[in-house]
């Protein structure tokens, strides 16, 4: 009886904050959720796009949680759902200030840091691909000036699959947040993989 009183009197933390917010509006929750996400989601949305708009896009997406935490769903993984509102923040804002972005293969707005793909999608992977949160390419040491730099000549979508997938989401997550098939990811993920270790080989003489 004391037991089942205390559980009434002290409820259990919930593990996620998000769906605690998204039931109570308690802001508690929001300061947790900003603690545990801001730096990964500013570092998400400055690598497709530029500091400013990262900044300015990542304050719009917080005050769309606040808008729209009653449209989360507790199955969701609380960091996808998040990132999910950040992407499309990030589009809106693309398409307000009529710059391109590839979106998909077809598709095309923009972007004010995007480059042309040019011949970057051709050839086949090796058994030396770039792997999540690898910071060299086979034996080689490759500084973190010369990944980001060559992780800026890659379209939207490709840089867009490897940096989420290197923020440690699963192919489901990637799925969720960019609306695209899994088979489209997997093909992004193949083709930014292979890009990127033939742009460094070809800037560093050390890969």
């Amino acid at each position: 009886m004391l037991l089942s009183i205390k559980s009434w009197l002290f409820e259990t933390p919930s593990k996620d904050c998000m769906a605690s917010y998204a039931k109570s509006g308690d802001n508690r929750y929001l300061e947790q959720l900003i603690a545990l996400y801001s730096n990964d989601l500013y570092h998400y949305l400055v690598t497709q796009s530029n500091t400013h708009l990262a900044y300015d896009v990542s304050q719009q997406t917080w005050l769309k949680v606040i808008e729209k935490r009653h449209l989360y769903q507790a199955q969701t993984t609380p960091k996808a759902w998040l990132f999910k509102l950040a992407r499309n923040t990030l589009i809106d804002e693309y398409r307000r200030q009529q710059h391109f972005v590839e979106l998909d293969e077809n598709t095309h707005l923009a972007a004010q840091n995007d480059k042309s793909e040019n011949d970057l999608n051709s050839g086949d992977l090796t058994s030396g691909d770039l792997t999540s949160g690898d910071s060299h390419i086979g034996s080689s040491n490759i500084s973190f000036e010369a990944f980001d730099a060559a992780l800026k000549q890659l379209s939207f979508v490709q840089r867009e699959a490897i940096t989420l997938q290197q923020e440690g989401f699963s192919l489901t997550d990637i799925e969720l947040i960019t609306q695209s098939s899994l088979e489209t990811i997997k093909t992004r993920l193949r083709y930014a993989k292979q890009n990127l270790k033939r742009l460094l080989g070809a800037n560093n003489e050390q890969a």
